[in-house]
């Protein structure tokens, strides 16, 4: 008896560590694709017109998905997905709202970095290929879709 409950002591004790794994993992992964958006804007003039124009959108998306995954390493890759696609489509459709509090937020760096300063249409498709890439990048090391809720 003593030795099954130390067994299920150690098997606990190894999901934490490798959720724990997991999750500084996609905060690595969150923190190198931030890097790489400031990139795209910083060096913009010195990167293919098409990836200067793209990139950052999709960049800012993918790292929206890897901070989902870091906050909730338990859930799956799919569920990942739809919250980061929620999330990213309700911050662009949220620029159609331009009240004069909001806009003052926005004329921050931050704020624009965060929130957006304009709707733009094509957003939605960078941030949708954004997220479709970070979930492709994030189910390859394992090699199978994660479709647990």
């Amino acid at each position: 008896m003593a030795d099954g409950g130390l067994f299920f002591v150690s098997c606990q004790y190894r999901k934490k560590v490798t959720r724990l794994k997991e999750r500084i993992r996609y905060a690595a992964a969150a923190l190198a694709v931030m890097a790489l958006g400031f990139c795209s804007r910083e060096f913009a003039e010195r990167l293919p017109a098409f990836f200067a124009e793209h990139a950052g959108d999709a960049l800012w998306a993918a790292m929206v998905y890897f901070i989902v995954r870091t906050l909730f390493a338990r859930k799956g890759l799919i569920w990942s997905g739809h919250v980061s696609v929620i999330f990213c489509f309700g911050i662009e459709f949220s620029q159609l709202y331009q009240a004069e509090w909001i806009a003052g937020i926005r004329s921050t760096r931050l704020g624009a970095l965060v929130l957006g300063t304009g709707f733009v249409a094509i957003d939605l498709a960078r941030y949708a290929a954004g997220i479709g890439l970070a979930m492709l990048a994030d189910k390859w090391p394992s090699g199978r879709l994660q479709t647990r809720a």
